[in-house]
């Protein structure tokens, strides 16, 4: 042994096994007792802050000032908190919302009701709403992203559950594992491994067959959640508990990874991850291997997530049937904008859905759907005079005359918004259990040399004969929703269909199959240790998903759209 080697006193600690319970506020109530009860693990996790959930949380507090957080965490620790502290399981979770130290008094209160003993922390310093001047006029929440920083400080004090506000969805993990392993900021590599199985497990069943492009491979009826081994050097394997349904593939992590983010850097509070030096390998049934991830400093800024009253909005869908189904929309949408008049809302649209089929056996099928959506910030424009327009010409219109229901008095919709702030201006604390405050120092600003991006393209199939049919066959995809921005996440199945698809899916032949983003910016980003490209579309989500300015407001079935596009592909290719 050479003098420069050094000598290894202790041996490291062991893999820290953590799981997720929740992956957005709503999701399957029974996961937490699940989780709990179906195998072993050191920490359980639950995220369930959205920017949809931070505007429906800033409502409550409005109405309450004691509101505030996820009501349903509270309940599901009813018959969760005894078995936590039984087999001694941490618990972390973001369901603090705008209000953490009141959950956490809850819990306290909770666990002093069951005869729990229990040690409850909570992360506070994110909600940056007191700078109203700042952020402008009707923001109704503003909150700073924080790392898991925090959360790591209130374990190292002996916390058995933590509560936070608005952290990134990795840190439920990066935190419990920086707090085991003893990580500071300087270890970037272990840091970006950890975020990245943070950002496999937020989402719950997503990875574990959710929602996956292939779910008929699998029993995905009720997928069990996932978790995560997370080693000293930040790789992990990604699996789930014995017995439950769903299943963990290289497919259903390749596609949990690419689900809203953009290119090859994926930066946050803790560290930046390189998503393109992710290697995947199954490790086993259920198992998959993480490993090879490359971390940076983070950036000097924290994102802040702004929502603010947009206005008011209504809907109304008329049902046409059978023949002529473009001139009875004409029809229709001439008579209802005439009848607006001089109190013709301020925003007005109009989308013809063509679902009906020729010769349909089935009403229904032989229907479409044309749908008015209206906006305005007066809510008496967008109320009874939207109605009376489109109700008003039932017996005078085009024949079969309906609606899918009556029309409503309109309602509020909200506005997302993504500023920045400087790190060193966020106070950013940890309120340990008995009670002391530790102020959290951001990382300390780096300068750095970036790792070259690693997005170099395969040798491109040579010519043969193709077939006409769906991109679905030898590609899966996911989409999500990031503010008002989309991104599609197209993974090929093997290494033949990546010299393919790496070569054919251009950003010109996306705008082509997806005529909606056509007048949109649109950017790829190549990730060829996953096969997979990244296509980020700019502004197809208007103002974000409260605003809900399309038929599929959230970008969750864009990728689906996609896949059911037809394309000229390699005979070799197609199965």
């Amino acid at each position: 042994m050479s003098a420069s080697t050094p000598t290894r006193l202790f041996p490291p600690p062991p893999p820290l096994r953590i799981g997720n319970a929740s992956g957005f506020y709503g999701d399957r109530f029974s996961a937490l007792r699940e989780m709990l009860t179906g195998g072993p693990l050191d920490v359980v996790t639950g995220d369930y802050l959205a920017e949809l959930t931070m505007l429906i949380l800033g409502r409550d507090r409005l109405k309450d000032s004691g509101a505030g957080y996820a009501r349903t965490f509270l309940r599901q620790l009813e018959e969760g908190l005894g078995l936590a502290v039984e087999r001694g399981v941490k618990v972390v979770t973001n369901a603090g919302g705008l209000n953490p130290a009141g959950l956490a008094e809850r819990i306290g209160d909770l666990a002093e009701r069951l005869g729990v003993p229990v040690r409850v922390a909570h992360v506070t310093g994110d909600d940056l709403s007191a700078e109203r001047e700042r952020w402008g006029k009707g923001v109704i929440t503003a909150n700073a992203y924080l790392g898991g920083a925090g959360i790591a400080e209130c374990l190292r004090a002996g916390a058995d559950v933590v509560v936070t506000g608005r952290v990134t969805d990795a840190a439920l993990v990066s935190g419990p594992a920086a707090a085991h392993f003893g990580w500071c900021a300087e270890d970037l590599d272990p840091l970006a491994g950890a975020v990245v199985a943070g950002h496999i497990l937020e989402c719950g069943a997503q990875a574990t067959g959710g929602n996956y492009a292939f779910f008929r491979e699998h029993d995905v009826r009720r997928p069990g959640f996932p978790l995560a081994e997370i080693h000293a050097d930040g790789s992990a394997v990604i699996t789930k508990h014995p017995g439950t349904g769903g299943a963990v593939t290289v497919g259903t992590v390749t596609a949990q990874l690419l689900y809203e983010t953009a290119g090859a850097c994926y930066p946050g509070p803790d560290v930046t991850a390189r998503l393109d030096t992710v290697r995947l390998a199954q490790a086993g049934p259920d198992r998959v291997r993480v490993s090879g991830v490359r971390g940076e400093p983070p950036p000097p800024t924290l994102k802040v997530g702004l929502t603010r009253a947009g206005g008011w909005r209504n809907e109304v869908v008329f049902v046409l049937t059978g023949l002529d189904i473009e001139a009875k929309a004409q029809l229709v949408q001439e008579q209802v904008e005439e009848a607006f008049g001089d109190r013709r809302p301020a925003e007005v649209r109009w989308t013809l859905a063509r679902t009906d089929h020729p010769d349909a056996p089935v009403q229904e099928e032989a229907s479409a759907l044309l749908r008015l959506v209206v906006r305005d910030r007066d809510p008496d424009a967008v109320g009874r005079a939207v109605g009376a327009a489109a109700v008003e010409p039932a017996l005078a219109s085009y024949p079969g005359f309906h609606l899918t229901a009556p029309p409503g008095k309109g309602a509020v919709y909200g506005v997302f918004e993504a500023a920045y702030t400087d790190a060193e201006s966020v106070r950013h604390v940890a309120v340990l259990p008995d009670g002391a405050r530790v102020p959290v120092l951001p990382p300390p600003v780096r300068e750095f040399r970036a790792l070259p991006v690693q997005d170099a393209l395969p040798e491109p199939l040579p010519p043969g004969p193709t077939r006409r049919a769906p991109l679905g066959l030898v590609a899966g995809a996911r989409s999500g929703d990031k503010g008002g921005s989309a991104n599609v996440g197209v993974w090929a199945r093997d290494e033949t269909a990546w010299r393919w698809l790496a070569h054919e899916l251009t950003v010109e032949r996306f705008r082509q199959l997806l005529p909606e983003t056509a007048a949109l910016p649109v950017e790829r980003h190549v990730l060829p240790n996953l096969r997979s490209l990244n296509f980020v579309v700019d502004g197809l989500l208007g103002e974000g998903v409260a605003a809900q300015a399309r038929f599929d407001p959230q970008a969750k079935a864009v990728g689906e759209w996609l896949r059911a596009r037809h394309l000229d592909i390699p005979e070799e290719v197609l199965p």
